[in-house]
């Protein structure tokens, strides 16, 4: 029945999806054909709406809109242009300066706005006047923008990392906050050596002269009210000081004030970015609210229990499960979305992991940036295009360039995957496991 109930999920989403219907709707039809299965219709369209009010009023789940909200203040609020300052009087003098800046700059704006697409666009935007007066290649520099961008994603405040937390049953966010800024640090290093090799490569230099301690305390002060926001909010959440939902509330009001200090932000702006925001945590809420019917159908037919046999069945060893799950994992980020993928994976793939002892918190962040990457891989890869289309360039130009930030960004998810230390290390030091 398992088996049957999950090749009936698969054959009618990817149907819906192929055919161009939203994947909130084509998971929650997926989930009501697989009902139908075992019970009656009647009672199928009363639970399918019951589970969907139940997903959808967690008390937790207003961390994400407040979450999204202040993104968007910081995207409008004049904080990429600071940010890129800030970086670029720390790593100017590396080869490639203005590479090394946007990826060093893409990981701190990614994690204060909690948006890849948004930190490509607000951040390549910035280091690209500088790249075409230095004769950059401008599909490096997409490329370099694009890869560099779901960094942010990992480094909290994470949208993803929250949403994992309400589909794992309720996996502390203070943890996955803390562990997600290893693997973070990991990606950005990655891409950060990858453009330095790009960048000897195409014979790129530093800045020149000599390091300056004066424009660097000067970008530094002008950073410091951007860069406070992640040690506000973060620090408040871990050191128990309020919980995530309260720390969305502050990271909004401290957006704000910012924005309005930076005479970025009015009144008319201000309606605008909510509108948007309401329209965006809308969707997300109600796509939460419909994988949590995927989610009781899966338990209820006990397709979980059904994958870990099959998985187990084939082989015993902790590192080709691990493996086959990457695999699987990534090619489905390359036509998913972070969020649904994650409604979907979980519930499959954190019952097996915990078969073999592996932390609910370790696998959140392998999860998580298994799914990254599918935003800068096609089909759809939607940071991916946001970085083809700011550096004015073609996808053609871009996929060479991108070719080798896969692999440094691989050599990264290796790491993530088979040393719990890149992620459970942190939250151990602070007592949050």
């Amino acid at each position: 029945m398992a088996i049957k109930a999950l090749i009936v999920i698969l054959a009618v989403m990817l149907a819906l999806l192929f055919i161009g219907v939203p994947v909130a709707y084509s998971i929650g039809i997926s989930a009501l054909a697989a009902i139908l299965m075992v019970i009656d219709l009647d009672v199928a369209v009363l639970t399918a709406a019951q589970r969907t009010f139940v997903g959808m009023s967690k008390f937790s789940l207003t961390a994400i809109p407040f979450f999204v909200l202040a993104g968007n203040l910081m995207n409008q609020g004049g904080i990429a242009r600071r940010l890129v300052d800030f970086v670029l009087a720390i790593l100017g003098k590396l080869p490639g300066a203005l590479l090394v800046t946007n990826v060093g700059t893409n990981a701190l704006f990614g994690a204060i706005s909690g948006s890849a697409s948004a930190a490509a666009a607000a951040v390549g935007s910035m280091v690209r006047e500088g790249e075409e007066e230095q004769g950059y290649d401008p599909a490096l520099c997409a490329a370099t923008n694009a890869a560099s961008a779901p960094s942010g994603l990992l480094i909290p405040p994470s949208n993803a990392l929250i949403t994992y937390s309400l589909v794992s049953g309720g996996t502390s966010v203070a943890a996955l906050f803390m562990a997600g800024y290893i693997p973070g640090l990991i990606w950005a290093v990655c891409c950060g050596v990858a453009a330095v090799v790009l960048a000897k490569r195409n014979g790129y230099r530093g800045t020149p002269g000599k390091f300056s301690w004066r424009k660097f305390g000067s970008t530094t002060l002008r950073a410091i009210p951007s860069l406070s926001l992640i040690i506000v909010v973060i620090g408040g959440i871990i050191a128990g000081i309020f919980t995530a939902t309260e720390g969305s509330a502050i990271a909004v009001v401290y957006a704000l004030i910012l924005g309005i200090c930076y005479r970025n932000i009015t009144w008319k702006s201000f309606w605008r970015i909510t509108v948007e925001s309401a329209k965006t945590s809308g969707m997300i809420v109600f796509l939460i609210g419909v994988s949590n019917i995927l989610g009781w159908v899966m338990a209820f037919t006990q397709i979980p229990q059904a994958i870990s046999r099959l998985l187990l069945g084939v082989t015993d060893s902790q590192i080709i499960i691990l493996l086959i799950m990457n695999l699987i994992l990534l090619i489905s980020g390359t036509f998913m979305d972070v969020t649904p993928a994650i409604m979907i994976f979980t519930p499959l793939f954190l019952p097996i992991v915990k078969t073999f002892g592996m932390s609910p918190v370790q696998f959140g962040l392998i999860l998580v940036y298994n799914l990254c990457i599918g935003n800068i891989t096609p089909p759809v890869g939607n940071t991916l295009f946001v970085g083809i289309k700011v550096g004015r360039t073609s996808l053609t130009k871009v996929m060479p360039y991108m070719l080798i930030y896969y692999g440094a960004i691989l050599l990264g998810l290796i790491l993530v995957t088979y040393v719990p230390a890149m992620s459970l290390g942190l939250p151990s030091a602070a007592g949050l496991l």
